[in-house]
């Protein structure tokens, strides 16, 4: 091929001809700002791309593949390709001439999008472990097979709880509790039964929990006026404010999003007293997840915003991804594909940050099944735009539910909830509905409105399928679906 010759198909170019393609593959290629083109087999066969494939080096092969030749003279601009990956130019940069990526969430998902060949890759593609052997008919699938405790047992373990809470001195009328001198002992062990009651929230919901956090978040606010050391001020006053944003969250879960609002712009204003710019962060990240829950995207988005800016240079890596990931969610539902990609990328490139140690305790729930349910989130609004990233939310879903511990009911069945709006999504309404059944049997066990709010939900991606008779069946059994009272 000589310089006279478009590098892209092989076709002469004519002598004025000065932007190295042909003008059918000029026209070819006007859609590459939103998406890589389809390159030939022969593209992975350039040297330089064979050579970093060698490396092992993602970026490397990134760079190559800018500047292969099939792309004319001049080579793609790391803006169009940062476009696609879903992250800025500076990130890019870094990607290509820093240390090699570790990542495999980012590894999959980029080999994926530029068209890699599995059989030059160093890692597996998702597409190409084996499938799992189906599941018969009314099966429980693994992701859900986690036994869950009964009524009975739930009420035993608060119950257990609140007398460790008495037993302390922190829970009861302040009739009954005899004031006295507070030490940090009492600060360790309030922000253990905090834990405690968290730990109930992850497997139970809401709506059973919120009556006793209730409680407790009152009571504890009153031993700020109860003798304690002056230095033992700030932890005390961000103990409170986490019981009042834990009381806020399993308001929210069970529906009572007055109640909701009320903790938390007590416990907003708690973490600030304390000088706690985390845990009040963590306070408007609820919030914003509030809002969302409403559909009130462009407020939830101006809270995280409010929430970044004022962390400024305190935000420690697990914070960042947790308020990138969900402004992501909520520029996805708005419709700004590429700014809700970009910040998905660099929740990623936080999350990749994270030392354990170094992250506030309550920020132990951000792991990375969390990370990737707001990837499933995003795909899943786009894909309500464009088919096309339905089955890259099928994938992230999988993903995120496989990151959850089995301590993580209800963020499983809720991610279960996702997984079966994607399936409708990527036309696939059979298993949808198969996994859909049973996803409902789990939410009745929980105490979560939220839950039971996102499971109707399922109504708006079924409409197109409704012609198929289990589709509209179980359609029926939606509207028919209520929660189990608390």
């Amino acid at each position: 091929m000589t310089r006279a010759n478009c590098p892209r198909c092989g076709g002469r170019l004519a002598r004025d001809n000065d932007s190295g393609r042909c003008a059918p593959c000029q026209a070819a290629e006007r859609d590459r700002l939103s998406s890589p083109p389809t390159v030939p087999a022969s593209f992975w066969e350039h040297e330089p791309v064979r050579q970093a494939l060698a490396e092992r080096h993602l970026g490397r092969v990134i760079r190559t593949y800018r500047y292969h030749p099939y792309h004319g003279r001049n080579p793609l601009p790391q803006t169009v390709v940062a476009g696609w990956l879903g992250i800025t130019q500076a990130q890019l940069s870094r990607v290509e001439n820093g240390p090699p990526l570790l990542h495999l969430d980012r590894l999959t998902h980029w080999a994926a999008l530029l068209g890699i060949p599995a059989n030059q890759l160093w890692f597996a593609l998702p597409g190409t472990r084996p499938a799992p052997p189906p599941q018969p008919a009314g099966s429980t699938p693994p992701e859900l097979d986690q036994p869950m405790a009964t009524d009975e047992g739930r009420r035993a373990m608060l119950a257990g709880i609140a007398a460790v809470a008495v037993g302390a001195g922190l829970l009861g009328s302040v009739a009954v509790r005899s004031p006295r001198r507070l030490g940090s002992a009492d600060i360790v062990r309030l922000n253990a039964v905090l834990e405690l009651y968290r730990s109930v929230d992850y497997e139970c919901g809401g709506g059973l929990l919120y009556r006793e956090v209730d409680r407790f978040a009152q009571s504890v606010y009153s031993l700020l006026d109860w003798s304690h050391p002056e230095a033992l001020a700030p932890p005390l006053v961000a103990s409170v404010a986490a019981a009042r944003q834990l009381a806020g969250w399993a308001a929210l879960d069970a529906g009572l999003h007055d109640h909701a609002q009320r903790h938390f712009v007590a416990a907003e204003r708690a973490a600030l007293a304390a000088d706690d710019k985390l845990l009040a962060a963590r306070v408007r990240y609820c919030q914003a997840r509030q809002l969302q829950h409403q559909r009130h995207n462009r407020d939830a988005l101006a809270t995280l915003q409010l929430a970044r800016l004022q962390l400024s240079s305190a935000a420690t890596p697990a914070v960042s991804a947790m308020l990138h990931g969900a402004e992501a969610a909520s520029l996805a539902a708005l419709g700004q594909r590429q700014d809700a990609l970009t910040a998905l990328g660099r929740s990623t490139d936080a999350f990749d940050r994270i030392v354990v140690d170094r992250e506030p305790e309550w920020m132990r729930f951000y792991d990375r099944g969390e990370l990737l349910a707001q990837y499933g989130r995003v795909y899943r609004d786009l894909a309500r735009a464009d088919n096309t990233y339905a089955p890259e939310a099928v994938r992230w879903v999988r993903e995120a539910i496989a990151g959850f511990g089995p301590q993580n009911v209800r963020s499983t069945v809720l991610n279960e909830v996702g997984l079966c709006s994607a399936m409708f999504l990527a036309e696939e309404p059979q298993q949808a509905v198969a996994l859909g059944c049973r996803v409902i049997e789990h939410a009745r066990k929980l105490t979560s409105r939220r839950t039971v709010d996102r499971v109707r939900n399922l109504r708006r991606d079924l409409v197109k399928h409704r012609s198929v008779p289990e589709v509209a069946e179980f359609a029926r059994t939606l509207a028919a679906f209520e929660p189990v009272p608390a």
